[in-house]
């Protein structure tokens, strides 16, 4: 479901992105992957709950134009507490959108923070994603942020629709984050840009 409203993308090579906040460790593997590892301790949040800011997460973003979409891919093979891999959406520090997949308590788990001077998380369980491979999508159009998700070649899910300041500057690429430990490695597999979605459902 929702296929036929994800219009084909086209590769971005890594060189394309300039780090935001740049990993303790990255290099391309073999087969043109980007193999990234966040510092420990590294995350994005603002106040909502646990009453801290964090904003030192690596992300590897490039223009995301109004009109436009940007995918993710990665391998879902981690498993720590909040270990996070994903897309990341920036306007500044105060606004901007990560979603992804993330271990909370236990459990592989689908969702996104959205950020607007306070963090607004969702999530819902995938344990079947895991040791597979996820691919997030971000489309801007108007003033929305549709965000789908699937694994392999399963149809896309849509998991937030948020507000986006037409008029803003906005970035967007592959993140991630290890909150509760060092050593966390995140292979990404894929980064693509394209035109953005054609509608938010489809005709019935």
């Amino acid at each position: 479901m929702g296929n036929d409203l994800v219009p084909p993308s086209e590769p971005l090579d890594w060189s394309r992105g300039s780090w935001l906040h740049p990993p303790v460790r990255v290099e391309e593997g073999p087969a043109g992957e980007l193999v990234v590892e966040p510092a420990a301790e590294s995350d994005f949040w603002r106040r909502t709950s646990y009453g801290f800011v964090h904003d030192n997460g690596p992300a590897l973003l490039a223009p995301l134009p109004t009109g436009t979409a940007m995918e993710v891919s990665f391998r879902l093979d981690f498993s720590a507490q909040f270990d996070q891999a994903g897309a990341f959406v920036r306007v500044d520090e105060r606004t901007w959108t990560k979603a992804g997949v993330e271990v909370s308590d236990g459990e592989v788990q689908l969702g996104a923070v959205v950020t607007r001077e306070f963090s607004d998380w969702s999530v819902g369980p995938v344990p079947e994603w895991a040791g597979r491979e996820v691919t997030v999508r971000v489309s801007r159009a108007g003033d929305a942020l549709a965000v789908r998700a699937r694994v392999d070649d399963e149809p896309w899910r849509l998991v937030r629709l948020a507000p986006l300041d037409p008029t803003a500057e906005v970035l967007a690429g592959p993140f991630c984050c290890a909150p509760s430990r060092a050593g966390l490695t995140v292979v990404f597999t894929g980064w693509r840009q394209g035109p953005a979605d054609t509608a938010l459902h489809p005709e019935v």
